[in-house]
């Protein structure tokens, strides 16, 4: 069996043949999968993040930007794998005028970019908070998508059907109601939400479409690590935290993706803020396991009220 259909696709069901696709922040995690699935989807897909085979992040892990690139073409698309720091302009603009010249269009951006997991300073409040690290938060949350689209926004509204994804933590209702750690989490998460709600009403003139997008809690590399598992074995994290159970690969959120991607009608989504699990009930598609997890229901009707983990009807 191909990687291709184990991720769900086949040679004859390439929806996103021909469509360009820029992932900003790819190198692991939600990033890399969404450039994994919208590859098996048949697109091109422009993977960018800072950590290369020659030179990590200060995030200090494994995983590089050429690995995901690899990933994606094994995968039935074409990736190509760029080192950006996207706080830096230049460096974004030189990325959009190169998908220009290569591909001379944009379907799809995905704006991941993150990377703030270690400054979190969880329940500190705002004044016991390293201000530093804080700011530096809001910056890599909030700046590198604006950036991002400020530069990628004009090359995807040369054709009306272009699609913004930004990618967040907690849905708006979520987070509108629920204090996210600390204010600075808290603001950043909020903002990634509103951001998809603005650029929804800029685009729409010219047939765009924006939403804002979460994953559950998600099993990425360095969730697998913290725990001691792998997602051949993730169940075992639950002796660890029984709330893990509905937890969900990466892969979920990228065939969420790649399903709005290939929705001619995904329009009707413009402006609002969605989860992975919603979209499954919609478009059907499932986890690398089969399961349809349906965390952010779980969470306020299981998790946040105490009851014990249990995920039966939940995925």
């Amino acid at each position: 069996m191909t990687e291709s259909n184990q991720l769900g696709t086949t040679e004859s069901n390439r929806p996103l043949s021909g469509k360009i696709a820029l992932v900003a922040g790819a190198t692991r995690g939600a990033g890399r999968q969404i450039a994994v699935q919208l590859g098996a989807a048949g697109a091109t897909v422009y993977a960018t993040g800072r950590s290369t085979r020659g030179q990590r992040s200060e995030i200090d892990r494994p995983e590089t930007i050429e690995e995901t690139a690899e990933l994606v073409t094994r995968a039935g698309g074409v990736g190509i794998g760029v080192p950006v720091d996207h706080l830096e302009p230049e460096r974004v603009q030189a990325l959009v005028e190169r998908i220009d010249r290569e591909q001379g269009r944009l379907d799809v951006l995905v704006n991941d970019i993150w990377g703030a997991d270690s400054m979190i300073g969880w329940d500190q409040p705002v004044w016991q908070h390293s201000l530093t690290d804080g700011l530096r938060t809001l910056r890599l949350a909030i700046d590198t998508h604006l950036i991002t689209s400020h530069y990628a926004l004009p090359l995807l509204i040369r054709s009306p059907g272009g699609l913004v994804v930004e990618m967040g933590d907690g849905t708006r209702e979520y987070n509108d109601s629920t204090y996210r750690l600390n204010a600075f989490y808290d603001l950043a998460k909020v903002a990634v939400t509103r951001l998809a709600f603005s650029q929804a009403h800029e685009l729409r003139e010219y047939g765009g479409t924006a939403v804002a997008l979460t994953p559950g809690w998600l099993r990425s590399e360095t969730m697998l690590d913290l725990f001691g598992v792998t997602e051949e074995n993730w169940r075992d994290a639950t002796d660890k935290q029984p709330h893990f159970v509905i937890s969900e690969s990466p892969a979920y959120a990228g065939r969420a993706v790649a399903a709005l991607a290939a929705d001619p009608d995904r329009a009707r989504w413009s402006g609002q803020s969605l989860s992975s699990g919603q979209l499954a009930r919609v478009y059907g598609f499932t986890d690398l396991d089969g399961s349809q997890p349906d965390a952010w229901r779980y969470i306020v009707e299981v998790q946040d009220l105490d009851r014990p983990a249990d995920a039966t009807g939940y995925r």
